[in-house]
């Protein structure tokens, strides 16, 4: 069964989003606040380390100073974990594109 998990904001506020570990078996009506958890960090700080593995990633392939960086990855919300790069569907973690143009036409 799915269940809510409530995520805060820096700012205020919450985002709820579906969370597949939740509780087995039915909720009784009215009892919605008993399927919602409560993450204990905002948002911003769950996708802290997505946001350091992009700007590492980006670091490294401007090495090769390409005219054009694409890097592109799926990220799970994980209730316990916080964010988890996931596989995507071509079964990596990391699908990057780089292109380079002939200026000399």
């Amino acid at each position: 069964m799915t269940s809510l998990a409530r995520i805060p904001l820096e700012g205020g506020g919450s985002v709820l989003v579906e969370s597949t570990d939740g509780l087995e078996g039915p909720v009784k009506a009215g009892r919605i606040g008993d399927v919602i958890r409560e993450v204990p960090q905002t948002l911003q700080e769950a996708l802290e380390s997505v946001t350091q593995v992009a700007q590492a990633a980006l670091e490294q392939l401007r090495k090769a100073r390409p005219d054009q960086i694409t890097v592109e990855f799926g990220v799970e919300l994980a209730v316990e974990a916080g964010a988890v790069i996931t596989k995507s569907k071509a079964n990596c973690h990391l699908q990057v594109s780089v292109s380079w143009t002939n200026d000399d036409g």
